[in-house]
């Protein structure tokens, strides 16, 4: 499903654990890490679609997270032109967004990454909340900057922590520190 401007219709999910850390997935067999993220269907709603995509990517089901914010409208993305397919008609050009905050609210041993038949992620770990937007592939930088800047004072209020703000974007290496925790198998 491509809208009339050329964009496919996804959700974004941003999983917050107690401590104000997000979750922080590895795509399987290659080397760029993100939020769950997906396409919806036509039939699907942004939260019916963020449910299943959540259920497929992680295992978790609705009872292991409560809903906490989404954001408003569409943040929109392009892809690099070498991800084009101009072939395809219509011709994706990019993906438009609803995002969620997610709280998990049961144990980190729900994740299951291996729960659907075509896994997406091979292994995952918990970030510090502005590290995402620092380390996931360019073109998706300014989305999850966005979602993150308009996430980080319910999670602060939720949390009981203090955030900061977003780290300077592409000059030099400003990243937040490599997470305490160690790295989680699938």
């Amino acid at each position: 499903m491509i809208d009339v401007d050329g964009y496919r219709p996804n959700v974004g999910i941003v999983l917050l654990n107690t401590d104000g850390r997000l979750f922080w997935a590895r795509r399987i067999n290659r080397d760029g890490w993100q939020f769950p993220q997906g396409g919806m269907r036509s039939d699907e709603t942004p939260l019916e679609a963020m449910y299943r995509e959540l259920e497929e990517e992680t295992g978790l089901a609705p009872e292991h997270v409560e809903v906490v914010a989404a954001t408003r409208g569409w943040l929109r993305y392009k892809l690099p032109q070498r991800y084009v397919r101009h072939h395809q008609h219509p011709t994706c050009i990019g993906q438009k967004q609803v995002w969620f905050l997610l709280k998990l609210v049961s144990d980190e041993a729900s994740l299951r990454l291996d729960a659907c038949d075509k896994p997406e992620f091979d292994i995952w770990r918990w970030v510090d909340f502005w590290y995402p937007a620092a380390h996931v592939v360019n073109f998706k930088r300014q989305v999850y900057e966005r979602a993150l800047r308009h996430f980080a004072p319910l999670v602060e209020g939720l949390c009981r922590v203090e955030l900061g703000h977003a780290p300077p974007r592409e000059d030099g290496d400003t990243a937040p520190d490599e997470p305490r925790h160690g790295w989680r198998a699938a």
